[in-house]
């Protein structure tokens, strides 16, 4: 009955295995370890359903000395998943560790193994006490400490859902601060499988709770739990697949200490970027911008939205002001607003100077993070446009696309966040 989620789920994690050592993609291999964990308590109960526990022959030995249980590796091994998508610099080399519980789990199954089936029963001859000859003592004694790694495997999932949740909170603030279209990059669907997984946990324990109290439950009491496995095998194929394939842009997000992302500029950076900002000359670094596009041969619009900015933020560093004076000419006269993917980075790239001070000016100098600085320049321009007759036969989604926005959605989205209204409120004159 769970035979068709067990085997999706082998040939997409030996797929997953495969294409992560072609390509050295550790998000690949990551997520093909999290489906075989999925699938380790679904086969397990499969095959005991199908009567391996009580064949009394090998099939009986394999199904005592295999490490089916995943808890101990679900939650760190999601942890690090997610991380090798939002930061394809990470590497396992410095984190292996949070898989050593889960590694000594499967070591002392190894370890039983080589004991009872290699040594006693193999080199002298010896048969196993145990289950019709079928286990040896020391898996039985593994079985008697069963619920410790249970325990523990329960807390590390509780304590890496957390851990997760709250580091995909932080990656949000990191998109908006280096991304003008973050909507294939937030990853909404891990959240919610994260959620979906935590929900399944607490089925899970209930079962074993049952199964503590009024006795051992049978395979077919026990099978809602292991459903909710099955069930998790699909929604992490089908979500892991989208986020490994969304995570083609660049991603470097990482909160630790000494991290890059929200690294504040240095006096010595400071002066530097002074420096450069004497460059700029006074007809580029002096008013504020405003949007003024007009077609060639056409009158000026006469609906043109002004985005004005506090002429001489307090919170920004005198020597800054150059600079934001420079960021914002750029943005009045390339319009660079216009490009649908267009990244910190590469407004970085176009200014001379690096993320971490131009992040500074437009938090501290603008006060807003990089999203919000770019659509209010792309908002501003669908606002105008929505307003001139001239384009009046354009769709929303004309216009959405012609002012930067990538989809309808993130066009509707951002305009309501930053209006307070949807494109559709907005009156348009006839054509």
């Amino acid at each position: 009955m769970l035979l068709p989620f067990v085997v999706p789920g082998l040939v997409l994690a030996a797929h997953l295995a495969v294409r992560a050592a072609r390509t050295s993609t550790l998000a690949d291999g990551l997520l093909g370890l999290l489906l075989l964990l999925n699938v380790l308590p679904v086969a397990q109960w499969m095959l005991g359903f199908a009567g391996w526990y009580d064949s009394h022959d090998a099939y009986s030995t394999f199904m005592f000395y295999m490490p089916w249980q995943p808890w101990l590796a679900w939650g760190p091994v999601f942890y690090l998943y997610f991380r090798s998508l939002t930061n394809q610099e990470f590497s396992l080399r410095r984190h292996w560790w949070h898989l050593l519980p889960w590694l000594l789990y499967v070591a002392a199954h190894l370890g039983a193994a080589l004991h009872d089936v290699l040594w006693q029963q193999g080199i002298q001859g010896m048969k196993l006490p145990y289950h019709f000859g079928t286990k040896g003592v020391a898996v039985a004694a593994l079985e008697s400490l069963d619920l410790i790694p249970s325990v523990l495997g329960y807390v590390s999932m509780l304590g890496y859902g957390i851990a997760t949740l709250r580091r995909y909170r932080r990656y949000r603030r990191y998109l908006d601060d280096h991304f003008s279209d973050t909507t294939r990059l937030r990853f909404l669907g891990l959240r919610d499988l994260l959620l979906a997984a935590l929900l399944a946990l607490v089925v899970w324990v209930g079962f074993e709770t049952l199964d503590a109290a009024i006795g051992p439950l049978g395979y077919t009491d026990s099978w809602y739990a292991y459903l909710a496995n099955g069930v998790l095998i699909y929604y992490l194929s089908i979500v892991g697949i989208q986020a490994n394939y969304a995570a083609t842009v660049p991603l470097r997000f990482e909160d630790e200490a000494g991290a890059v992302t929200d690294a504040q500029p240095t006096p010595v950076q400071e002066a530097l970027l002074f420096e450069k900002a004497e460059n700029v000359s006074p007809e580029s670094a002096s008013a504020p911008p405003k949007i003024r596009r007009e077609v060639a041969a056409q009158p000026a619009e006469s609906f043109a939205t002004e985005i004005t900015f506090e002429a001489r933020p307090a919170a920004l560093a005198p020597e800054l002001l150059p600079w934001r004076d420079k960021l914002l000419h750029l943005m009045e006269v390339e319009q660079p607003w216009l490009e649908p993917e267009l990244t910190l980075a590469e407004l970085a790239h176009r200014l001379r100077t690096n993320t971490s001070l131009l992040s500074h000016v437009i938090n501290t100098g603008c006060g807003q993070n990089f999203n919000d600085f770019v659509n209010r320049y792309r908002v501003a321009e669908a606002e105008r446009k929505l307003q001139d007759a001239r384009f009046g036969h354009y769709s929303l989604v004309g216009i959405a696309l012609e002012c930067g926005f990538n989809s309808k959605s993130t066009f509707n989205r951002v305009f309501k966040k930053l209006t307070g209204r949807t494109p559709g409120e907005v009156a348009r004159p006839k054509s």
